[in-house]
């Protein structure tokens, strides 16, 4: 069975809403993703303290699900060898608060297959769905960048803008690969 890993900030979970919440109630303002398109909010003029936010308790336990994340990864569980991969050392509350967060949304991934980890290039698979160039590039397998607004401008790899696009593309890949079996 091919093994799909899959990151959980700006993938599976939404950060980027996390901060815009954070940033709406320190500068009085909602932003639009027009407004930090290529950057991430905290690199805004003035924002570099919102980066903070992510060394509190809690702040990787509450956030938002993305759109079809959780039936798209139920889909894909259930044909592929999945791991969620995700960093969980820079943030001391982080891997509790991810630990939570992922038992809760998608309560059918087995303990075995979560890799809470500093460094991705340990992950090896046939596929890697996420948002960092960085992670993708030390990966053995096929990268998937998972569009985010740090990496629009980002080139080189499969690029999938949203969870139906993953979907599609493993259909695909599914019925492919049993095409040649």
């Amino acid at each position: 069975m091919k093994r799909i890993c899959i990151d959980m900030d700006e993938v599976l979970a939404d950060t980027y809403a996390k901060f815009e919440d954070i940033y709406a109630e320190r500068f009085g303002r909602r932003l639009q993703p027009e407004d930090y398109r290529g950057m991430k909010i905290y690199d805004l003029p003035g924002a570099a303290d919102i980066r903070n936010a992510m060394y509190e308790p809690g702040f990787f336990r509450d956030l938002p699900v993305m759109e079809h994340a959780r039936e798209v990864a139920e889909e894909l569980y259930a044909n592929y060898e999945v791991f969620i991969t995700t960093a969980a050392t820079e943030f001391k509350h982080s891997l509790i608060d991810k630990w939570e967060w992922l038992h809760e949304h998608l309560p059918f991934i087995h303990h075995h297959r979560i890799v809470l980890c500093g460094d991705k290039r340990i992950v090896h698979g046939d596929f890697m769905i996420d948002d960092k160039v960085r992670n993708l590039s030390g990966f053995n397998g096929t990268g998937l960048l998972f569009t985010a607004s740090h990496n629009v401008n980002d080139e080189g790899y499969y690029r999938v803008n949203n969870w139906l696009e993953v979907r599609d593309y493993f259909r695909r890949e599914r019925n492919d690969h049993q095409g040649l079996a």
